[in-house]
């Protein structure tokens, strides 16, 4: 702004002495602008030298009656018309030209929302980057809940977005602020609209499952209208600049832990925007008095997933395994999930509990489910080997019966007799344990004789027991010997044979 004599002046040297804009504006130390401006408002605008005609000017009717016909019709196509018309320029800074002569729509008018005391907080997720745990990588979510009469903020760091962190979110808001405001404001959040046509919206089953338990009215706010939560945005704003900026920590909770210490503080302190004269937290005291009343129990938030286990003792959840006893498998369970506990269920019954990890493809395992498994596997071990035992020698079954009966090592036993049977064979050791059970001699001792003796009978030497490789795929095999005797019958001269060497 320049004084009325600085006008005065201008004038009389521009009319009087015919001086140009220019050496008016250097001689009084003002802008050229200025002095145009000085000179214009007057009213004396013809008196100024006219602008230099410029190439485009013949086609700006063209163009002015093309863009109130189509209002959206774009500058390079705008380009194309006026060529094919004959027009010189370059299309350098012809977009500009253009813009000066579309018309806009009127500017809208946003009138200034005021709420009551408990009446509104507004809500909205902030992302704050990843963070690295492990091999994974995972987004760092902030939620954010700010009462709109007091300014009051709430503000909590997730892991990511999901429905259960969203209804915590509410959750631990809710005890912050110690009441529950009786509308929420929502930016369309898949969370909590799951679809919007227009005025018909449908929310998500689960977000009116938790304003029913905590008794407010949930509402997204219109398409387009940021003025409406205005209040979480600018909350939003001043967390990145005013705590999370250049902020150091050690892992999720610490992070929290300060971001609780500096709403209960530094952003509780502040002035309050509806009103200069108090802080926030004075605000908020009387605020707090018209919040609704909290239940006696919170919300349940864990998640809770349903998983297959298949024939391995363990449960995928969040691309991690996480153990369970192994007579659980192959089965549908269920994992219920917090922030740092799995437990996996099967019905009303808790089977294992672990910590959460949030690192990726890991194996979480209880001591006492690995012990159980390997016990188990024993066991199995033992069974494998009697079924071996009485399918390859009948015999042995009746044997056994005998050594229990006696008090004997079952155990011993079976491993002795699958060592005379990988040696002898099953039809030998059959013969032998037939032998000692008629005999009454129903021990390993008694049929190690017999098969000796039958051995020497024979004249063959003693067995010498098989070198097998420790490969599951032959080790324990059980391999039935084919009679011998259809081989002599191969050397038994035929019929036509016998009476040729006869005719010899």
């Amino acid at each position: 702004m320049i004084s009325r004599e600085r006008e005065a002046e201008i004038l009389r040297l521009y009319h009087a002495e015919k001086w140009p804009v220019g050496t008016i504006a250097s001689q009084l130390d003002v802008h050229h602008s200025t002095v145009t401006r000085v000179i214009e408002q007057d009213g004396l605008r013809a008196g100024l030298p006219s602008p230099r005609p410029s190439i485009v000017d013949p086609y700006i009717p063209f163009i002015i009656e093309q863009l109130k016909k189509y209002p959206g019709l774009r500058a390079s196509r705008l380009y194309q018309m006026v060529k094919e018309r004959g027009y010189p320029g370059a299309p350098d800074h012809f977009r500009s030209i253009v813009a000066r002569y579309r018309p806009r729509p009127p500017a809208e008018a946003y009138l200034r929302l005021r709420t009551l005391p408990g009446e509104q907080a507004q809500t909205d997720w902030g992302h704050f980057g990843t963070v690295v745990i492990g091999s994974a990588v995972r987004k760092l979510m902030g939620f954010v809940m700010v009462l709109s009469f007091s300014r009051m903020v709430f503000l909590r760091f997730y892991l990511n977005a999901a429905m259960p962190n969203f209804l915590r979110g509410h959750v631990d808001a809710f005890r912050f602020f110690g009441g529950v405001p009786r509308k929420n404001l929502y930016d369309n959040l898949k969370s909590a609209v799951l679809e919007r046509i227009g005025d018909a919206i449908r929310f998500h089953p689960t977000m009116l499952e938790l304003s029913s338990y905590y008794r407010f009215l949930p509402r997204p706010v219109a398409v387009a209208r940021g003025n409406e939560k205005g209040r979480v945005e600018r909350a939003i704003r001043y967390i990145r600049d005013g705590f999370f900026a250049a902020r150091t920590w050690i892992d999720l909770s610490d992070l929290n832990a300060q971001a609780l210490h500096w709403c209960n503080t530094i952003a509780a302190d502040r002035k309050c925007p509806e009103d200069r004269n108090r802080t926030v937290r004075e605000v908020f005291v009387e605020e707090q008095s018209k919040l609704l009343a909290l239940p006696s129990d919170p919300f349940p938030t864990d998640e809770r997933v349903e998983v297959h286990v298949r024939k391995t003792p363990y449960v995928r959840f969040d691309l991690n395994d996480y153990s369970i006893p192994h007579d659980h498998n192959r089965r549908t369970l269920h994992v219920v999930a917090s922030l740092d506990r799995v437990r996996i269920v099967d019905g009303n019954d808790v089977i294992a509990e672990h910590p959460r990890t949030w690192d990726r493809g890991k194996t979480i395992e209880d001591p006492a489910h690995i012990a159980g498994l390997v016990a188990h596997k024993k066991q199995a071990r033992q069974h494998r080997s009697i079924d071996r035992l009485h399918h390859a020698v009948p015999s042995s079954r009746q044997l056994l019966i005998h050594l229990a009966e006696r008090g004997g090592n079952l155990g011993g036993a079976t491993t002795g007799l699958l060592r005379m049977l990988d040696s002898n064979g099953p039809s030998e050791l059959d013969k032998a344990i037939a032998i000692a059970l008629e005999h009454g001699t129903p021990h390993l001792g008694a049929i190690h004789q017999i098969l000796d003796r039958r051995r020497r009978q024979r004249g063959q030497p003693p067995p010498v027991g098989p070198h097998l490789p420790n490969d599951p795929r032959v080790q324990g095999q059980s391999v039935t010997p084919h009679a011998l005797d259809t081989y002599d019958q191969l050397r038994e001269p035929s019929d036509d044979q016998q009476e040729q060497q006869e005719d010899k």
